[in-house]
């Protein structure tokens, strides 16, 4: 069967942006919570602070300690789906970018396991930012946001929640398609 191009096979296309996308920001941002300072190169140590100045995101801000020792502490769930997205996630992200460039079948389990994982991992992130106080000065006693802020978070981590929930329930119906036609060839190869 002939390879079709990923620009013909759209769902694939997004996948493939996706996970093109989300490898700078896993190493650049996400996984410097986890590096020893001294791995992370000068040029690029600056931009999870600049991120969190920005945003005041309260999980890359607590990761990384910027909010002290406290905080640090009190997110140490999600370092743990730190440690998922690095020795998970990011293997998934190269193996799904080859997978989905050939338009490999075999990926889809994969794929599947990937955006279970990452949807049901993503979403307390949203709610603790939905959960974090809104204030239009920051909070001397907590983390707070302002209401752009929340909003800037939200439009950054929706879509990190969003495309992994439509692979879920696509990788399940292609597969649920694969295997019924798996077994209607079993069946008619008995029947002869």
């Amino acid at each position: 069967m002939a390879r079709v191009p990923l620009s013909e096979r759209p769902r694939d296309l997004v996948y493939f942006l996706f996970f093109a996308i989300h490898i700078p920001a896993t190493f650049l941002i996400d996984l410097q919570a986890l590096y020893p300072k001294q791995w992370v190169p000068i040029m690029v140590s600056g931009l999870p602070k600049f991120y969190v100045d920005m945003s005041n995101d309260p999980l890359i801000g607590s990761a990384m300690g910027y909010f002290g020792r406290e905080q640090l502490e009190a997110f140490t769930w999600f370092r743990s789906f730190l440690m998922v997205e690095a020795f998970f996630q990011v293997p998934v992200f190269f193996v799904g970018l080859r997978g989905l460039w050939e338009g490999s079948t075999s990926i889809y389990i994969l794929l599947l396991i990937y955006a279970a994982s990452t949807t049901t991992t993503t979403l307390p992130c949203l709610t603790t930012i939905l959960a974090t106080p809104v204030s239009p000065t920051p909070l001397a006693a907590s983390i707070s946001l302002t209401a752009e802020q929340r909003l800037l978070l939200l439009s950054s981590y929706i879509p990190f929640f969003l495309v992994p929930l439509v692979m879920t329930l696509d990788m399940a119906f292609r597969l649920q398609k694969l295997l019924s036609s798996s077994g209607d060839t079993h069946k008619s190869t008995k029947q002869e």
